[in-house]
């Protein structure tokens, strides 16, 4: 092929590439806005979480009236979560891999100024949400993870301290005890078989379709606690723990807490934080740190984060797929409904496997509208699923879901 040839070719692919980064190029400001719906603030501050059982989310919203920065009262919230040693979802006295290790995970986004952070398998630093914001506004990363974001923890000031606490621990020690651990294939293979003690009918065969009633499994649920409860009195664990120990280890916590907050301007932020899965693999990472999965929020639109299964949110960026939906439209319920069909289909519908997963998405749209949905209508025995909003008023409010039903243990009885 000779040169004048080849620069021939070489001019009319330049050209038609030319034409596609052409047709590409953002339009102006007036066509743009035809492009996707056009929210206006509420004019008062607005924040969706989950319940806390303490006084954060009323301290929050108090700082927002008072013009504080909406990421600065999420995290408000999430501190006081970090900071508690009975919340085993979240920082101080989160629970442990199996190792004993305590890994934290986080991730933040401004809406004011498009930023985010994140960290992952962090250990020894309480704040894992603030640490989140410090990779934010201190370094040119997005997220850090290990001993790396430990040591640029500890350079910016961050105290380094041993967040495995007692109550933890002997929680920790039940689970050992009992024998179960996170190895083997997940329930996605093809290879994954239910526990082999479940009771016939206690999974519906026809059971496809949404809000399906699904059987009691109280007698078999009561019994199992029944056999833990012995073997933590036989272990010395002290009555009071009891409780929330045999529930760790029949529904071993998905951990986290997301955040997300709109002042009276319209500025928006989100965060999410966690221990993550309880019992997990060492350096196990959940959907809490990941952008677009755990958390994300677009100034433009909305903000959404998820509490429950990591892996399964991470396979359909639940987070981001929701701000999607609303950005074409969708009410922040029916966003958050596609996100859970879109897990339910990745399985092909099979109530087999989707009832040993448990999801909940928080939505806040710009102009203040809001949802909390659900993969389960209930979690353990007869638990509805809540979430709690303020707008001015403080309150709970049940979860929408997609079925209706409980989520079972994903260990065998």
């Amino acid at each position: 092929m000779d040169t004048l040839t080849t620069r021939r070719k070489f001019l009319s692919r330049s050209a038609l590439t030319a034409a596609s980064l052409a047709s590409l190029s953002p339009v102006s400001g007036a066509e743009e806005g035809n492009q996707q719906p056009q929210f206006k603030s509420p004019g008062k501050p607005v924040i969706i979480t989950r319940e806390t059982g303490d006084a954060t989310v009323a301290e929050a919203y108090a700082m927002l009236l008072q013009g504080a920065d909406t990421l600065d009262a999420a995290l408000h919230v999430c501190a006081g979560r970090e900071n508690d040693p009975n919340d085993h979802s979240v920082g101080y006295g989160g629970l442990p891999n199996e190792d004993g290790v305590v890994e934290l995970d986080a991730s933040v986004m401004h809406g004011p100024t498009r930023r985010a952070g994140a960290v992952g398998a962090c250990q020894n630093i309480r704040h894992a949400g603030l640490l989140a914001k410090k990779v934010m506004e201190r370094s040119s990363h997005v997220m850090m993870v290990g001993e790396g974001a430990e040591r640029f923890a500890i350079a910016e000031g961050f105290k380094k301290e041993d967040l495995f606490t007692n109550d933890a621990r002997k929680i920790w020690l039940l689970w050992k005890e009992n024998g179960r651990g996170w190895w083997g294939p997940g329930i996605d293979s093809p290879d994954w078989k239910p526990p082999v003690d479940t009771p016939k009918g206690a999974i519906p065969k026809a059971a496809l379709m949404p809000r399906h009633p699904a059987p009691d499994q109280a007698e078999m649920v009561l019994s199992e606690m029944k056999r833990l409860t012995a073997l933590a009195d036989r272990m010395g664990i002290p009555s009071n723990l009891h409780r929330e120990a045999v529930r760790e280890i029949l529904w071993p916590t998905t951990g986290t807490i997301h955040v997300s907050t709109l002042n009276a301007a319209g500025e928006m932020s989100g965060a999410t934080t966690t221990s993550g899965l309880a019992w997990k693999i060492p350096g196990r990472l959940g959907d809490s740190p990941i952008i677009g999965a755990g958390c994300y929020t677009d100034q433009d639109i909305g903000s959404a984060g998820a509490t429950g299964n990591g892996e399964e949110n991470i396979k359909v960026a639940g987070a981001h797929t929701i701000i999607d939906m609303m950005r074409q439209g969708a009410s922040p319920k029916e966003a958050g409904m596609e996100a859970l069909r879109r897990i339910a289909r990745n399985y092909n519908n099979d109530m087999t496997r989707l009832r040993y997963l448990d999801m909940i998405y928080y939505i806040l749209r710009r102009d203040g509208a809001y949802a909390g949905v659900s993969l389960w209508s209930t979690r353990g025995i007869g638990s509805q699923k809540k979430f709690v909003i303020h707008d001015g008023t403080l309150r709970t409010e049940p979860c929408d879901y997609l079925f209706e039903g409980t989520t079972l243990s994903i260990h065998p009885f």
